[in-house]
């Protein structure tokens, strides 16, 4: 009996081996801003336990357009992001948080 071969690495079980890597990690947090939106949808997405292409079937888009969405090179308009939430069975929501050196700037 042959065993189950994993056709592919899950998200975070890369993430972790990467955080390892100090590089990786100095870079990741320079970038910390631009990929908190593609963790976000990476992350709701592996929660629902869905594909891209579940998604994209639920969202009625393909899964070339959840790809360049997760991959943080677009901004998606809020009804993009709503519309990813539904199909995700998650909820939207937007705060602002204030920087931690800007406090010092004010005044």
């Amino acid at each position: 009996m042959m065993s189950e071969k994993r056709m592919y690495i899950p998200v975070e079980e890369a993430f972790l081996e990467w955080r390892k890597d100090p590089e990786f990690v100095a870079a990741y947090d320079a970038l910390e801003e631009e990929f908190a939106l593609a963790e976000a949808l990476i992350s709701a997405r592996a929660q629902a336990d869905m594909t891209q292409e579940d998604v994209a079937q639920k969202m009625g888009t393909t899964q070339a357009v959840i790809a360049r969405l997760e991959s943080g090179r677009t901004m998606p308009s809020t009804r993009t992001l709503t519309r990813f939430a539904e199909a995700t069975g998650t909820k939207l929501r937007i705060s602002f948080v204030r920087e931690k050196s800007s406090a010092s700037q004010i005044g």
